[in-house]
């Protein structure tokens, strides 16, 4: 397996993947997702068998703001290359996949890309069940969020640098 970063070609695999992994009140659309690629392709990293079968993704926009907003997800041409923060919109692996260190491997990932490229840290929302996963990645609970998004409780997690 490998990880590279997407390309306008990758939004229908994306979206599918997508789709797989979250419900449809939750999930990005396909043209969410090519409308994201347009704007970002190099924040979208690709977890792919050895044959290009994708497996798993995370992606998400940088901006100086410190709160990942409703808004993010919706106007993709609010990211900031040069923004301070990484946020993150979604970390999904297929579920055959799961449970096999993919999405940590793609979240180290980007974790180190957002070091390299001197970022303040990264940024993101989970449910409930999920605050303990990510902190083993060295996120903070930062509490209720005021994202909606998906019409479901939201906690704040961050990651510092």
């Amino acid at each position: 397996m490998h990880i590279r970063t997407a390309s306008l070609a990758d939004a229908a695999a994306l979206a599918a993947v997508e789709a797989a992994c979250f419900p449809p009140a939750e999930a990005a659309t396909a043209a969410e997702i090519t409308d994201r690629l347009a704007y970002y392709a190099d924040h979208f990293w690709l977890l792919e068998e050895d044959d290009g079968t994708l497996v798993s993704f995370v992606d998400g926009m940088t901006t100086d703001e410190p709160t990942l907003r409703d808004e993010m997800y919706e106007n993709a041409a609010l990211h900031d290359e040069d923004g301070t923060w990484q946020m993150i919109f979604g970390v999904n692996t297929l579920p055959a996949y799961r449970r096999r260190g993919c999405a940590g491997a793609v979240l180290e990932r980007v974790i180190a890309d957002a070091r390299a490229q001197g970022r303040r840290g990264c940024v993101l929302t989970c449910k409930d069940k999920l605050v303990h996963y990510y902190e083993k990645f060295g996120f903070v609970n930062e509490g209720v969020s005021q994202s909606t998004h998906g019409g479901v409780v939201w906690y704040d997690m961050r990651l510092t640098f």
